[in-house]
């Protein structure tokens, strides 16, 4: 099952594909939105996929193409072949890889594709000499179904932060999601149960930002379908239940120069970070309400971002508070100096997000930007004209704000390419005002009886 023209990762992949008895293919990429799709092919087509690439319809994508264009080439990954956790032992496996996507009247990359995008940023990363890693912080919520199967916001627990059995109830799905996981080749650091009800967190090790990205998507997949065999219903909706803590997607970040030293360390600093490391974060901190619309991409995101659930809405950084929208972590080697941007959400395209921040942050290096000094007071305890006096900003408080911020902001706008920026403001201005004539319970409840 071997052809003369694949390179030693595709091979490998075929030889898999045997001792793991597969029978088919996921070939997995993502639309504009983040919602991963995939086409299943029979596994003897593998080796055709990585020579030829397996063609698919690209108008029926959101945000791909026009139908008078609408074809489109996959090209697999093979360093992403990972056999699928969930089937019975007596089963053949599934295997998935995640794809590249090309477009057929050109035969290159598609500039629609959200991977592609990402990648663009670690071009720009790479000619400035850094690689670029990650390490997110993925939040979620595990509800029970109805009798129909359909999913309610019903938790079944009562756990709070880091709380062990019989509160925490769902630690046995934990314990399968992180074995499933593992299977995928994840490396796990920590999982626990979060602050909310029905809330969890699963953190995984640090990774290239392209890697992670598909992580992110790898993960949320998981998690839905190992929950769903405990009949539970997994969700990365920021604000599921109001007046409690939403899930966040909390993103750790550093750069690396070619020799891989940490380019975010210094150790003279006062807070161990590199002038390199001051210049980046000052580019996330100048860019972050534009890198809000694609971070939180949801109406449902600014649910969550609000004073007084612990999610950063104040455009500030600190070393020592949860309070500001960047925190510097403790560091115990030069190896583990980053920032951490506290305000993403797990609702997000992980490759466009990930995308609009190394933009943001080099953007700050090209033009040597000066960081602020950081905020070591609780800042949900300012007033407004103490938030002025330090010249705090806020985030967008809605999505048609930070939709606005990012047409506004040439830096982030670009980042996501000529075909994908216009793409997502006409989608996500669309959801937008879709909400604003809306008409919610909470409003029947207060009006109806009343006036």
């Amino acid at each position: 099952m071997t052809g003369d023209n694949l390179t030693a990762a595709e091979e490998e992949v075929l030889e898999k594909i045997e001792e793991e008895d597969v029978d088919f293919l996921r070939l997995q990429f993502t639309d504009i939105l983040g919602t991963v799709k995939n086409v299943a092919v029979p596994a003897r087509q593998a080796e055709k996929a990585f020579t030829e690439g397996i063609y698919f319809d690209g108008s029926s994508i959101e945000g791909f193409v026009r139908i008078q264009e609408s074809d489109m080439r996959l090209v697999p990954d093979p360093d992403t072949f990972a056999v699928l956790p969930w089937r019975n032992d007596e089963e053949s496996a599934a295997a998935r890889m995640i794809c590249d996507v090309y477009d057929t009247s050109t035969g290159e990359p598609f500039e629609g594709d959200p991977r592609r995008v990402l990648k663009n940023a670690l071009e720009r990363a790479e000619d400035m000499g850094y690689t670029v890693n990650f390490a997110p912080e993925p939040e979620f919520f595990l509800f029970e179904e109805d009798e129909d199967g359909n999913a309610t916001t019903e938790t079944g627990d009562h756990g709070g932060y880091f709380d062990v059995a019989p509160k925490d109830l769902a630690s046995d799905v934990r314990r399968d999601i992180i074995y499933g996981l593992e299977s995928m080749g994840f490396e796990i650091e920590a999982s626990h149960h979060e602050v909310a009800k029905g809330q969890h967190e699963i953190n995984f090790e640090y990774d290239d930002a392209l890697s992670t990205a598909d992580n992110v998507a790898t993960f949320r997949m998981v998690v839905r379908a190992i929950a769903a065999q405990h009949d539970l219903h997994a969700t990365f909706m920021p604000k599921p239940i109001p007046r409690i803590n939403g899930s966040g997607m909390h993103t750790h970040q550093s750069l690396m120069t070619t020799d891989g030293e940490n380019a975010f360390h210094d150790e003279d600093d006062e807070f161990n970070l590199s002038d390199t490391a001051h210049s980046y974060l000052a580019g996330i901190l100048e860019h972050a309400p534009a890198i809000t619309a694609v971070a939180n991409p949801t109406v449902n995101s600014y649910k969550r971002l609000v004073p007084g659930y612990e999610a950063p809405v104040y455009v500030a950084w600190s070393d020592r508070n949860r309070s500001a929208l960047v925190r510097k972590p403790a560091a115990r080697v030069p190896a583990a100096s980053r920032i951490e941007l506290r305000s993403p959400d797990p609702s997000c395209n992980p490759y466009l997000a990930f995308a609009a921040m190394i933009h943001a942050g080099l953007d700050g290096i090209e033009q040597d930007l000066e960081c602020p000094d950081p905020i070591r007071e609780n800042i949900y305890e300012f007033d407004d004209e103490k938030r002025e006096e330090y010249g705090i900003d806020t985030l967008p408080s809605n999505l048609g704000e930070a939709v606005e911020a990012l047409e506004n902001d040439e830096v982030i706008y670009n980042a996501l390419g000529e075909h994908v920026a216009p793409k997502f403001v006409e989608a996500k201005s669309q959801e937008f005002e879709e909400y604003l004539v809306d008409v919610s319970q909470w409003e029947i409840d207060r009006y109806l009886e009343k006036y």
